[in-house]
């Protein structure tokens, strides 16, 4: 496993070289191999640590290269359907298996409370979460399974869902177009995707010190409440 990651880092440091050795190696099959990534990332739950906005950067950057052979409009396509077919299908697996995995009362975490809790988030900021987690790793894996565990509305769900994609697909890939080539982008290529993922990680890292901050403040208030309880009885 550690092995594996360290894989997975070593090319996530190396991508510009890694895609140029693969463009020149598996001509058009790069297409398939790309956007098997993509949808894996967004489309199966157990492979959130596959790379997205980086992998997307730096393939723009390698289109911006016309000796690269790969056209821009087809990969722009094929990327984004297969991050629109990804969050799809991670939708359909959550409204599927969340009314039978969230149906236990004795369960600290699948307990039916929690698929409650879902449902009335989702109806209310289901949107907003499934546009905003396009630009979240981890996060951008999680939303469309817990908003399909939500029950989110189907319509909405395919609204937020198209409109992230192209801005999320779109919006990297122009990117790397535009300033993968500036003679600094490339002297410090790793540095680069190095920074967009961390800044890609800053909203998860945000979200989890909040939700721990927002937890200890929940059990402080139950705590005085309680001791209020005690008191009053006591009187």
């Amino acid at each position: 496993m550690a092995e594996f990651l360290w894989t997975v880092l070593d090319t996530v440091r190396h991508m510009d070289e890694h895609l140029a050795r693969l463009a020149a190696e598996w001509g058009v099959w790069l297409y398939v191999l790309l956007s098997g990534i993509i949808f894996a990332e967004t489309g199966l739950i157990i492979l959130p640590f596959l790379p997205g906005d980086s992998l997307l950067f730096a393939v723009g950057a390698l289109m911006a290269n016309e000796s690269s052979g790969l056209n821009p409009w087809l990969m722009f396509v094929l990327l984004f359907v297969a991050g629109v077919a990804g969050d799809a299908v991670n939708y359909l697996i959550g409204r599927w298996a969340g009314p039978k995995v969230f149906s236990r009362e004795d369960s600290w975490l699948l307990n039916r409370d929690h698929l409650l809790k879902a449902q009335r988030f989702y109806v209310k900021h289901g949107g907003k979460a499934i546009f905003m987690a396009r630009f979240a790793p981890i996060l951008r894996t999680f939303a469309p399974f817990v908003a399909g565990v939500g029950q989110m509305n189907l319509l909405r769900f395919w609204l937020f869902n198209v409109t992230g994609g192209l801005c999320w697909v779109g919006g990297f890939l122009l990117a790397g177009f535009y300033f993968g080539h500036l003679e600094f982008v490339k002297k410090n290529f790793e540095y680069v995707i190095l920074g967009i993922v961390v800044v890609s990680l800053l909203p998860v890292v945000i979200e989890w010190v909040s939700a721990v901050r927002d937890s200890r403040r929940e059990r402080e208030q139950q705590g005085q409440q309680g001791q209020s309880g005690q008191s009053a009885d006591r009187g």
